[in-house]
C-alpha cells in the first residue's frame, strides 16, 4: 500500500502539469490598421436615453449637483 503513494502523487503532478499545457491563446487576430473588436457606442445611445443626448447631459448635471454635501444636508 505504501509503495503506491509515490506513484499516485507522481501521476497527480503529471496530470496537473499536462493540464496547463492545453491552454489556448486568448489573443484576437490583429490585422495592420484594422480593429477587430466590438465597436464602441456613445453613452446616450441605447439603454435609458435611447439616443437623447440632451437628456443624458441633464442627467449628468443632476448627478454632479447631488454630490455636493452642502446641498444634500439642507
Amino acid at each position: 500500500m505504501t509503495t503506491r503513494i509515490p506513484y499516485v502523487i507522481a501521476a497527480a503532478l503529471a496530470a496537473a502539469f499536462l493540464a496547463g499545457c492545453s491552454e489556448q491563446p486568448q489573443v484576437g487576430k490583429f490585422e495592420q490598421g484594422k480593429y477587430a473588436g466590438k465597436a464602441d457606442t456613445r453613452p446616450w445611445e441605447g439603454g435609458t436615453f435611447k439616443g437623447d443626448k440632451g437628456a443624458w447631459e441633464q442627467a449628468q448635471r443632476n448627478r454632479v449637483r447631488a454630490q455636493n454635501e452642502y446641498k444634500r444636508v439642507e
